[in-house]
């Protein structure tokens, strides 16, 4: 399929755009004069957001809403299309997590996790479609990570909601290019970021969550998902190495990772510091905080991906490629010219 989206100047919706990752895309897109559409349900972080947007160019909608909520995402379509304009891109990123071993888990935690984060790219989805079909045009962003590839152990209900979400787009982009649809779907797979969740997460752990290192600014993922809303990325796009590390590594050896992360996969998600009981968590309600699109471990986080900017550049990589190519058959023999031209 073709890209789908004006250059500059778009309308874009982003869920879970108050902060973290969410918050470092509408940035992104800001830069580029888009019109941004922020659905979460924190009003005052929402609040920060639009001034975020409006003070590098963009213009934003604030929409208070909880994406476990349909009716609340389809209202929020609504309003976006009404005083934006048609939305071109879609972008579902709102999560939910709980870290907490599964023998300690409840019901209404897995529920809550599913409806947010699995859920909520359902409805998300089901109202871009709405009004994109029509005008046969849009592009559809899922964020997503390596754990919709490789699951790790203290993350089961959102690990299950990724691995749902995959599910999810794999049978749509399949729908879409039986219908010959110009509208596109992809999922853009994130490794470890450095977002606020860690200090907002649900966690049952003796000691503060952390991302599995190595660590990534969100600035990052917001670049990636900025250049597969105008590039034909495909089914999906891993961001980093270590998610192009996971994603294969769990085709070719998954009880060696099973194993290793028994043995590891608990201390790499704990800094060494107790937790905190007392701290409010974001399940069911926002968590009063002014936090923006980083966390904490700025000191420890990358702001590049070679794998990303490997990618954006290939046809580059290709030319060059092809170029070195001619001028080593060049410099070959005559007779050995003669035989790769078949002659």
């Amino acid at each position: 399929m073709r890209n789908s989206v004006k250059p500059n100047g778009e309308v874009v919706v982003v869920t879970g755009g108050s902060a973290g990752l969410g918050r470092a895309i509408a940035q992104r897109f800001a830069d580029n004069g888009a019109r941004v559409g922020l659905i979460a349900r924190g009003r005052e972080r929402l609040e920060a957001a639009r001034a975020d947007v409006e003070s590098r160019g963009g213009r934003a909608l604030v929409i208070q809403a909880d994406v476990a909520d349909a009716d609340a995402v389809e209202d929020a379509a609504n309003q976006v299309e009404r005083e934006l304009g048609p939305i071109d891109v879609w972008i579902n990123n709102a999560m939910a997590s709980v870290f907490s071993p599964v023998t300690e888990m409840h019901a209404s935690e897995y529920r809550r996790v599913t409806d947010v984060t699995y859920l909520g790219y359902v409805y998300g989805t089901l109202a871009a479609l709405k009004r994109m079909r029509p005008r046969d045009r849009g592009v559809i962003i899922h964020v997503g990570s390596a754990l919709a590839h490789r699951s790790i152990p203290l993350q089961s209900a959102y690990c299950a909601a990724k691995h749902a979400v995959m599910g999810f787009h794999e049978s749509l982009l399949s729908e879409l290019l039986h219908d010959g649809s110009r509208v596109r779907v992809t999922m853009v797979q994130m490794p470890a970021m450095n977002t606020p969740q860690f200090d907002w997460v649900k966690s049952r752990l003796p000691n503060e969550a952390e991302p599995v290192p190595p660590i990534f600014q969100p600035e990052v993922g917001a670049e990636a998902v900025f250049y597969a809303a105008y590039h034909d990325v495909g089914r999906e796009l891993l961001v980093g190495w270590p998610t192009v590390k996971a994603v294969f590594a769990n085709k070719v050896v998954p009880a060696y990772i099973d194993r290793r992360l028994a043995a590891e996969g608990y201390e790499s998600q704990q800094t060494g510091k107790p937790a905190d009981e007392t701290r409010p968590n974001n399940l069911f309600a926002p968590a009063p905080g002014s936090w923006g699109a980083h966390g904490r471990f700025d000191s420890r986080s990358k702001s590049r991906s070679a794998e990303l900017r490997l990618r954006r550049n290939r046809h580059w990589l290709l030319l060059g490629g092809a170029a070195l190519a001619g001028l080593t058959i060049g410099a070959l023999p005559r007779r050995h010219r003669d035989r790769l031209h078949g002659a």
